[in-house]
């Protein structure tokens, strides 16, 4: 009689436990890492062996027990258990660990209804053959274990009921290239593939989310962001309520613009009945942002936007707090609150801000956005006038109750909306920006719904991507990098569908897209510069200016071979004016460094050729698309040299981008003195980025006098960033646990981008 273990395979099969063969395969997987050890992982497995048992269990276990050895001591445990990540996933995929040939899984997956058969339409079996041989499968064995689990929970093509999954990464990324350069011309779109899987799949171009996950499936909404402006009508607040649910629907993080919304009490069909306000309609968004879920890929989630001098203003600066009862509380959406020059005036003179309905003060909000010197005259003529309704608060009463409530909950942001309209794009008078997105890096021209079928009215999208700053060594690279971003991106606005007429007419028309980048603490750890000493200046104002160069360059070139956007006219770009011409210029105060590059060429043959896009940058978060790159997100520093991240699978453990060589450049979020250096970095940033930034503010309260930031920190902070031509502020981070750099008050982040632009 066999007293010997069986051990079940995936295909069912029972056959004898094997230990040597568990063995060979973390021995394989520890190939070439340092202070790794198989016996190490072996015995941190504790797997408790019953006949029977499936070898999928075991595997699974012994990937647990080396991503739980993941350590600044040994950090190259990320790579080991992300190793076993991909054997286990690929086994799962294909039943193997090598790949199928690439066309006869096209063929399949097609069959299955899982890949847009457009793939099998517009390349020949020949073509997917040129593909399989300059993919490099070897490139799944570079990510870490974040990255692996991020693939399977988001970005994999899968059954998400089953969890079963029906492809590896370089499938991703090569099919990702392929979709969108499929209509270019056949005797060039093949080294465009080629080129774009390369820069995406070794990290040098971040994707976001909608286009990880979507683009080569039958879906196709891959813009991570969406404004929808609400005009002041019951037919325009159902048709942004429709709209939002379409686009949550469509794995979209959402902006909504519901300043202009009559406050409480205001009259209504000339006096018959009175207004109900703001909250129910807010809350009539929240139901419409929560009742879909976005593909099972991450929850719906937006923000909501609103003028400071809004009558109802003090109601809806507290919605999101705790206190209260669910009546005057609408705590499932973020908020944008509006500001401007004359509210920052009448703070710093420690004066009066007067409150309206915008229905009670004709051309006000309008000019609020528009037209500066007019909202000004405008306001105080309001102001004078005894028979609007209105009412009057003090300035530091009001912004404190602001910094207040972004101090406790960490969501309510800021848009200035001057700087917003003064430093963009757009030429106010005919496109003015009315609001940012959920993440507060897209600034693009919206016109409110009157019904869903309005197609004068604008929903502005905006297609993100990322340049990974660590994965470049010199600054001129970004010229090869941003024209296949951009041209893959511009693609992409044909090859996505538009369910709502007015995202169409904006997207068609304008062409925006938001190019940022990931990987910049990292970037300054391995140059030898901080945030915190302006050491970073310099290095930042070059990049920058390249970054935002060769992307109006590439945009620049497209237009001479297909066209200047149809609403090219009506931005400042067309007028001659760059983004070098319209910044504060209280930012050279921070750094004088000179342009390097040709703007004054490329000014002329933007005049005589136009861009193919309206926009080209913008600076999102990037939480879980940075995360693939095993990189640092965004511009933020790290809050610690391991980050740790919740997910389905446990805890998550990434280690810094080269922490061993680097842990004493690395400047961690909380050893930052203050946000001075910080918010010069921002500055120095916008000044090239055309739409805006997600920056945040951090404070720990262990720096300051009984445990407590002063609100006149707070203040002091937001004048600063306002000074410095700063559009947008983020979250509001408080660090609450001294003696861990990982525990503090930021909220959950998801890829936006919670939304979709962190890409």
């Amino acid at each position: 009689m066999n007293d010997q273990l069986l051990v079940t395979k995936r295909n069912g099969v029972k056959e004898p436990l094997d230990l040597d063969k568990m063995h060979k395969v973390i021995t394989w997987a520890s190939s070439g890492l340092n202070n790794v050890s198989v016996s190490q992982v072996e015995m941190k497995s504790h797997i408790q062996f019953y006949d029977g048992i499936k070898t999928e269990d075991i595997h699974e276990t012994i990937i647990k027990s080396a991503a739980d050895l993941i350590s600044e001591e040994s950090p190259d445990y990320q790579y080991l258990a992300a190793r076993l990540a991909i054997f286990h996933l690929r086994k799962r995929a294909y039943g193997q660990y090598e790949p199928p040939a690439l066309y006869k899984h096209v063929v399949d997956l097609c069959e299955a209804g899982k890949y847009d058969t457009h793939l099998l339409a517009d390349y020949t079996e020949q073509e997917f053959a040129q593909m399989d041989e300059f993919l490099v499968h070897n490139r799944d064995l570079n990510f870490s274990y974040g990255a692996v689990k991020q693939l399977e929970g988001k970005y994999l093509v899968q059954n998400r009921v089953t969890g079963e999954i029906y492809e590896s990464p370089q499938f991703l990324y090569v099919l990702v290239a392929a979709c969108l350069f499929a209509k270019y011309p056949a005797e060039t779109r093949m080294d465009y593939v080629e080129r774009f899987y390369h820069a995406i799949s070794t990290f040098k171009i971040s994707l976001p989310t909608p286009i990880m996950s979507g683009v080569r499936t039958p879906t196709r909404q891959f813009s991570s962001c969406v404004l929808i402006e609400c005009g002041d009508s019951l037919d325009s607040i159902n048709a942004t309520s429709s709209a939002i649910v379409k686009y949550v629907s469509q794995r979209a993080g959402i902006g909504v613009n519901a300043g202009n919304i009559r406050a409480l009490g205001s009259t209504i069909r000339g006096g018959e009945a009175f207004h109900t306000g703001c909250i129910p309609f807010y809350k009539h968004f929240q139901t419409a942002v929560k009742s879909c879920s976005q593909g099972g890929v991450r929850g719906g989630a937006a923000t909501l936007f609103y003028p400071l001098w809004h009558l109802e203003v003090e109601s809806l600066m507290v919605l999101k707090n705790n206190r209260g009862v669910d009546d005057n509380r609408v705590r499932h959406l973020d908020y944008g609150v509006q500001f401007n020059r004359l509210m920052y005036q009448r703070l710093v003179k420690n004066e009066s801000i007067t409150l309206f309905s915008p229905s009670d003060v004709p051309g006000l909000y309008d000019a609020f956005f528009a037209d500066q010197p007019k909202f000004e005259e405008l306001y105080v003529k309001y102001e004078n006038d005894p028979s609007i309704r209105k009412k009057a608060i003090k300035a530091t009463e009001l912004f404190g109750l602001f910094a207040q409530e972004r101090a406790s909950t960490g969501r309510i942001y800021l848009q200035n909306v001057d700087h917003c309209n003064t430093h963009s794009p757009f030429d106010p008078k005919v496109a003015p920006i009315k609001q940012s997105n959920l993440c507060l890096e897209i600034a693009l021209p919206t016109k409110p719904l009157r019904d869903v079928n309005d197609e004068e009215a604008e929903i502005a999208l905006c297609t993100l991507s990322a340049f990974n700053l660590g994965a470049i060594k010199e600054l001129s690279e970004l010229d090869e990098l941003a024209q296949l971003t951009v041209r893959a991106l511009d693609c992409l606005l044909d090859y996505q569908d538009y369910p709502i007429p007015a995202a169409r007419n904006s997207s068609i028309n304008r062409r925006t897209l938001g190019v940022g980048v990931i990987n910049y603490a990292y970037y300054l750890a391995k140059n030898g510069v901080r945030y915190s000493d302006g050491s970073a200046n310099g290095l930042t104002h070059k990049t920058f200016e390249a970054i935002q160069y060769y992307l109006l360059k590439a945009s620049n070139e497209l237009a001479q071979e297909q066209g200047a956007c149809e609403k090219f006219s009506e931005t400042t770009y067309a007028q001659g004016i760059l983004p070098i011409d319209t910044y504060k210029k209280d930012v050279d105060n921070v750094c004088g460094e000179p342009l390097h590059l040709d703007w004054e060429t490329l000014r002329s043959n933007i005049q005589q050729h136009g861009l193919r896009n309206s926009t080209l940058s913008a600076l999102m978060p990037s939480e879980t698309s940075s995360q693939i790159s095993n990189a640092t997100n965004g511009i933020e520093p790290p809050r610690g040299f391991v980050s740790i991240k919740a997910s389905k699978d446990g805890i998550l453990r990434q280690v810094v981008p080269d922490f061993e060589n680097l842990k004493n450049q690395y400047e961690l979020l909380w050893s930052i003195p203050s946000n001075k250096g910080y918010l010069e970095l921002v500055a120095i940033m916008q000044k090239f980025i055309d739409q805006t930034i997600s920056a945040n503010t951090n404070y720990d309260p262990g720096k300051f006098a009984n445990n407590r930031v002063p609100m006149q920190q707070l203040l002091k902070d937001l004048l600063y960033a306002y000074k410095l031509g700063v559009k947008t502020l983020y979250y509001h981070n408080t660090r609450d646990g001294a003696e861990d750099p990982q525990k503090d008050s930021q909220p959950a982040d998801d890829d936006c981008a919670g939304g979709a632009c962190k890409i």
